[in-house]
């Protein structure tokens, strides 16, 4: 007879007690307890009037960005204003040395009076002139009928005419002599006038109302109207505020009256988040659309008191289309963004999950208008989104409303 192995034989005695550990407990009233659903957040959608908002990026500018340079050739001798202040039209901000101009200007004077004696001196011979033409013209009436009873000679009568000949002759040629002079002072007072320009021109004022900013140059400088601007004086109240629309929005918001009709109470929201505290209108439209980027560049004003805002400046500038009645909004944190699709995990009476592909708007105080794919009074997850999958069973409980209703 053959002898069993001691291992087979302690496997064969072993083996039930195994095959008993291996089955599932069983609790004295049945079988074994399935794990309670999972407690999940729910929020209902909801049927709102929502604004029907758009923004653009946008970007500060002056109202008028006056260029400061200089007309005349000359060297710096005083800056006036102080940079970064707030200037009134006609207030001095440069002089150049006046000394060359104002030594131009004592020389064009010279001229001019020069000129106006000379005119003043061939008007006398003009007079002279025609004096000697009236006593030659005298003469030759006297010698008229003289020389016909041959009380003069024939010669005689010949030298007042050739007298005459000659005072006419003189008087004319004085006329052109008191032309040529006056011409001679309308140059001069041209000159003298050039004069006091450029002598006035030493001294450089504001033309507008507005910031000045930085000098570009220093005392001693050499100025010339082809050199660089010496600084820039920009009006900022109100302030312009440049953004850019595309051809398609141009259209539509033509179509809807213009901007007449959205551009009254533009916002402005600001680099740090925070909304500017006065509202914007609608000032201009560029008379063109870019042909490379199919957009067309718009202008809005806002007020700028206290000349808080600056050129430069970057914005959005957020405007309200319209409204859009009754449209299911849910919480933002209900969405979930995948590959530029948006899903959401919605719980059926049944408290079934099911995770639905959606089609979400516009978003307005933390919430986010549904396009499409929800209805109102459905629920969807906003806490737990990320540990549900279509088909489980959850425990839902209705989540606490945040701010705006989030």
């Amino acid at each position: 007879m053959q002898r069993i192995p001691f291992v087979a034989r302690l496997f064969v005695t072993l083996a039930p007690l195994l095959l008993a550990s291996c089955r599932p407990t069983q609790t004295a009233g049945g079988p074994a307890a399935a794990p309670p659903p999972m407690e999940v957040q729910v929020a209902t959608v909801t049927a709102r009037d929502v604004p029907i908002v758009k923004e653009w990026v946008g970007t500060l500018d002056g109202l008028v960005n006056a260029e400061i340079r200089g007309q005349v050739t000359g060297y710096l001798m005083r800056q006036v204003y102080r940079e970064g202040s707030f200037v009134r039209k006609g207030d001095l901000l440069f002089e150049i040395d006046p000394r060359p101009f104002q030594a131009a200007l004592n020389e064009a004077n010279g001229r001019l009076a020069q000129a106006e004696s000379a005119v003043q001196q061939a008007e006398g011979n003009l007079a002279q002139s025609q004096a000697r033409l009236g006593k030659t013209e005298l003469d030759v009436k006297r010698y008229t009928p003289l020389v016909k009873t041959r009380a003069i000679s024939q010669e005689e009568m010949d030298n007042a005419m050739q007298s005459r000949l000659e005072a006419q002759a003189a008087v004319e040629t004085t006329r052109a002599a008191i032309a040529t002079a006056k011409a001679a002072v309308v140059a001069a007072r041209a000159s003298v006038y050039d004069a006091e320009v450029k002598l006035g021109f030493t001294k450089i004022a504001s033309p507008v109302d507005g910031i000045a900013g930085l000098a570009t140059i220093q005392v001693g400088d050499l100025v010339s109207p082809s050199g660089t601007p010496l600084t820039a004086v920009s009006t900022v109240n109100p302030i312009k505020a440049y953004f850019t629309i595309s051809e398609q929005e141009y259209l539509a918001q033509q179509r809807a009256g213009g901007p007449d009709r959205w551009a009254k109470n533009l916002e402005l929201v600001l680099a740090d988040g925070s909304v500017y505290g006065h509202k914007g209108a609608f000032f201009m439209a560029d008379r063109q659309v870019d042909v490379g980027t199919g957009s067309l560049r718009v202008a809005a004003l806002f007020p700028n008191p206290g000349n808080v805002l600056r050129p430069g400046q970057y914005g959005r500038v957020r405007a309200v289309m319209g409204v859009r009645k009754d449209a299911p909004v849910i919480p933002q944190r209900a969405v979930n963004e995948l590959q530029g699709s948006y899903q959401v995990a919605v719980v059926d009476d049944g408290n079934k999950v099911t995770i639905r592909t959606v089609r979400m708007g516009e978003r307005a105080d933390g919430m986010w208008v549904v396009d499409e794919g929800l209805r109102p009074g459905e629920r969807v997850i906003v806490e737990g989104l990320q540990k549900v999958r279509t088909g489980a069973v959850v425990n839902p409980k209705a989540a606490a409303a945040g701010p705006n209703g989030r």
